[in-house]
């Protein structure tokens, strides 16, 4: 198991594709629009392959708020990705198109094979608008798009696929050490792959132009390019000492700056937003709270909003919403309420604004265990603005209030749409167990694995239900043998995948 989400192995990264330092110079690179031998499925398993670490690793989140927010504008982006012909049927369908956050602190985002992405919550942080994170979204969409990560696999001649994605996984397992790192990049292998899995100047301003051109059509607004890479300007003059990775694996140069400089001065300027955003301002400070910070940290952020003054909602929103997250992870309820209502205060003419803090007001009572007053406030968010993250939030209260069987109706919608959303997985099963559905339990467990590309792990709960249907029970739930031949093709075909994987493995060795 990786020990860290790609903390402190930047100098890795490029391993898993990514970065972009020079391409070595012994082979040539394939002109840009040339087609990759590598084919879309194996880029997908590769992905795939470190994807499925990553989901294991302990800095992973799945936090539906921040999910939410982060599909507001990803979602967007491949939506004009199709439009305008950059994300091919072929590609659409056979990638992932999957971000998966870690709370590292660091700023970083990262592209992996097979339309996998990964996104550090240090950035979502630090970016001071939605327009400056889709620009980094739209430039790694534009990476994977445009198959820069399987055209340079392709230059690594001497080192299969396979051996690249156990390459990169050691690289994450010894995260931690510098010094262990830097010894797998100077192993034979590892020194051919680096040479190779690097972007190039053209591949880096391609991924700038398409991805400008991407984010443009998507809305947003095309100033975020150029404030992003103002920003990374500005951290590029600190010493580096780790805190801007996304510099080393996405390096600024002048003629990229002055390209999207002069993109923009091309475009006619955007009338100043009216209102600042503060759906924005309080995600960002839910990000750096989620990056686990220490105890004295969180103690400074809710003293920080304890002695705000009056100041424009812009100031004072994210300061409220980080004093509240905060308080209520050092188990200070009275003053998460507190900061709540005043963060309610200061969002009022905001209907988005205010469905956040609706749902930072239940998450919290939920930790407190005020269970009823979390449905409240969960309740009092207007039925066009309710997602993802309202269903999760409430599954687990209604289930204990004794509304599993809606609950399940619900969640059996949700996954029906979204078969990899294992949070919603996670909950179902919770909803048949009460019933006393245990077979069913026992499958939505199993797709649970399946949707964190575990699939060892669920052929074990494949087979375990299996079981459990063969066994002698008592009051049998109603439809449990069609459920029983559902589970007996699901386990039929991710046995295949096992064995699959299990002669990929013997193959390596």
């Amino acid at each position: 198991m990786v020990s860290t989400f790609l903390r402190g192995a930047q100098r890795l990264v490029c391993l898993a594709l990514a970065c972009s330092m020079t391409l070595s110079t012994a082979q040539g690179l394939p002109s840009l629009g040339d087609g990759s031998s590598m084919t879309t499925a194996a880029e997908r398993k590769l992905g795939e392959r470190i994807a499925r670490e990553l989901y294991r690793d302990p800095d992973y989140i799945d936090d539906a708020v921040l999910e939410d927010y982060v599909q507001s504008i990803w979602q967007p982006l491949l939506a004009a990705a199709r439009q305008r012909g950059e994300l091919t049927s072929e590609l659409d369908e056979r990638y992932a198109w999957e971000i998966l956050m870690g709370r590292d602190r660091t700023i970083n985002a990262f592209a992996l094979p097979g339309g996998y992405l990964g996104l550090h919550l240090g950035l979502i942080g630090v970016v001071a608008s939605r327009d400056e994170l889709a620009s980094v979204l739209a430039h790694e969409l534009s990476h994977v798009t445009q198959r820069h990560i399987s055209r340079l696999m392709d230059q690594s001649s001497r080192v299969t696929p396979l051996a690249i994605g156990a390459m990169i996984l050691g690289a994450l397992a010894v995260s931690r050490s510098p010094d262990a790192a830097g010894a797998v990049i100077m192993g034979a292998q590892g020194a051919a792959v680096q040479s190779q899995l690097n972007f190039s100047r053209d591949m880096e301003r391609e991924a700038d132009r398409i991805g400008y051109g991407v984010a443009t059509q998507a809305g947003f607004d095309p100033a975020g390019f150029v404030s992003m890479f103002d920003k990374l300007q500005q951290a590029s003059k600190l010493n580096d000492n780790g805190s801007f990775p996304y510099l080393r694996s996405h390096p600024l140069t002048t003629e990229r700056m002055a390209d999207m400089q002069a993109r923009q001065a091309l475009l006619e300027r955007r009338p100043a937003a009216a209102q600042p955003d503060l759906v924005h301002a309080m995600m960002a400070a839910r990000a750096r709270v989620l990056s686990n910070p220490g105890p004295d940290r969180l103690r400074s952020w809710v003293g920080e909003a304890g002695a705000l003054g009056e100041v424009p909602a812009a100031q004072a929103v994210p300061v409220l919403y980080a004093g509240a997250l905060s308080a209520s992870r050092l188990r200070d309820d009275a003053a998460a309420r507190s900061l709540v209502v005043r963060l309610r205060a200061a969002v009022q003419s905001d209907p988005k604004a205010l469905r956040q803090v609706a749902l930072l007001d239940a998450e919290l009572r939920a930790v407190a265990g005020d269970g009823s007053g979390a449905l409240a406030a969960l309740a009092a968010i207007p039925a066009e603005l309710v997602g993802r993250p309202e269903m999760l939030l409430a599954a687990p209260l209604q289930i204990r209030s004794g509304h599993a069987a809606e609950v399940a109706q619900r969640l059996q919608a949700r996954v029906a749409l979204d078969p990899r959303d294992a949070a919603a997985w996670q909950q179902l099963a919770n909803a048949y167990e009460q019933q006393g559905q245990t077979l069913r339990a026992i499958r939505a467990e199993a797709e649970l694995q399946v949707a964190r590309l575990d699939y060892a792990g669920a052929l074990d709960r494949l087979k375990a239900a299996q079981n459990y249907a063969r066994g002698p029970r008592q009051g049998n739930a109603p439809g449990d043998h069609i459920e029983a031949s559902i589970i007996d093709v699901r386990a039929r075909a991710i046995e295949a995948i096992v064995k699959e994987q299990e002669k990929e493995r013997q193959a390596e060795r």
